[in-house]
């Protein structure tokens, strides 16, 4: 993709800022729970023991009730390495050893103990906005693309239907998504 679409990612995220809190929060409410159930409904999800999740924050779509429904299973989250610039480490969840970080998110307790990103066989990714062929419109960070460039389980983007867009600007550090899922279901991405 070319650098001015790549350069066009601030301006994009500000726009879907806004339309996700257009949205509102009953509407973010009900597509959360559908996104939860299709989810649950998933044959991959139900083979799936060890599952990357994620903190929602800033209106992003709320995954905590599947963490309730689905206690059995062996549920990690992410925290933002702080000495070591774009990393990520996992980390088992525990809703009493949650720290806020100051990008807003909760995230574990750095003491506890690290699970390698190779057991991980399924990852429900943020973002702000995805298009059908799996590319994600994050916050800038590069995180989840680090992560997802050395991942080889299945990694499944998680936002609104409203922000599945006609494309996302990408480069060449960005990694797409297998599978996206919306509160109308979950499809997988379309190869370039």
């Amino acid at each position: 993709m070319s650098s001015d679409a790549v350069n066009s990612k601030p301006a994009l995220r500000q726009r879907c800022r806004a339309l996700r809190r257009e949205l509102g929060q009953e509407t973010r409410q009900r597509a959360s729970q559908a996104i939860c159930a299709h989810l649950a409904a998933w044959q991959v999800f139900q083979r799936a023991e060890t599952i990357l999740t994620y903190m929602p924050m800033k209106a992003e779509v709320d995954l905590r009730p599947l963490l309730e429904q689905f206690p059995a299973k062996r549920w990690l989250l992410p925290r933002i390495v702080p000495e070591e610039e774009h990393r990520m480490d996992f980390h088992l969840y525990d809703p009493a050893r949650l720290v806020l970080h100051p990008f807003g998110m909760a995230e574990p307790a750095a003491d506890l103990p690290v699970v390698a990103a190779t057991e991980i066989e399924l990852v429900l990714v943020p973002g702000l906005a995805y298009d059908r062929l799996g590319w994600r419109l994050g916050y800038g960070g590069g995180y989840y693309d680090r992560f997802l460039a050395r991942f080889n389980g299945i990694s499944v983007g998680v936002t609104y239907q409203a922000l599945l867009l006609e494309a996302v600007p990408h480069g060449e550090h960005d990694v797409p998504v297998g599978w996206i899922v919306t509160e109308n279901g979950i499809l997988q991405s379309q190869p370039a």
